[in-house]
């Protein structure tokens, strides 16, 4: 995909999507940090369902690590892989308290010294709490990323490097939000959508499948 195919890419997402946002739903940064570290190999969905009991009751690292361990599983045991993630999220908590005052830090390094939370979880709260320009390189935008074009590379960094790079200043804020919705719901893994595809004109994939 050539930079002016990039920039028309974009352009059609934002006019589609002025204002996109994660799905996981929050109303802070420690909720964000927490909804993102539960996520992974699970559904946005699934995460909302147990976080809608969890966040009434304990939103603050001090009140999950009131909940204690076996409390916390309580409310998260809908989630795949939810004992190694309410430890990983308890052990965070406890960071949290004894080294950040409770709050979560603005820094990559920080973040990525927290018990569970990886590369692609700190560029989540980088971007969408603190207004980084991050991309947070999901199997979604992996794929989107070397089918169209847009981004071609063998690992998750390589993408999101290539991303960095290639991503119209403009539009580095919100592309990887756009990105990750554009594969969940229309460049999908097995069946990718290119009938209904609003920037297909742009996408150096072929052949293009047909309308069912």
């Amino acid at each position: 995909m050539k930079p002016p195919a990039i920039a028309a890419f974009f352009a059609t997402l934002q006019a589609a999507n002025p204002q996109p946002v994660t799905e996981l739903e929050y109303t802070s940064v420690f909720e964000l940090l927490t909804a993102v570290l539960l996520s992974a190999q699970a559904t946005d969905v699934g995460v909302n369902k147990a976080t809608r009991k969890l966040f009434p009751v304990a939103n603050t690292p001090q009140q999950i690590l009131a909940l204690g361990l076996e409390g916390l599983e309580h409310y998260i045991k809908t989630i795949g892989l939810y004992r190694s993630k309410a430890k990983h999220l308890m052990q965070t908590c406890r960071i949290l308290v004894d080294k950040h005052g409770g709050q979560v830090p603005r820094s990559r390094e920080a973040l990525e010294a927290l018990p569970g939370v990886g590369r692609k979880t700190a560029n989540v709260v980088l971007n969408s709490a603190f207004g980084e320009p991050t991309m947070a390189v999901d199997t979604h935008i992996f794929r989107v990323g070397n089918r169209t074009g847009l981004a071609p590379g063998k690992t998750p960094y390589e993408v999101e490097m290539q991303l960095i790079k290639r991503v119209p200043t403009e539009y580095l804020i919100d592309a990887h939000h756009w990105l990750i919705l554009h594969g969940r719901y229309v460049c999908q893994a097995r069946k990718p959508q290119c009938w209904r595809c609003g920037v297909a004109t742009y996408c150096d994939f072929t052949p293009k499948t047909p309308a069912p």
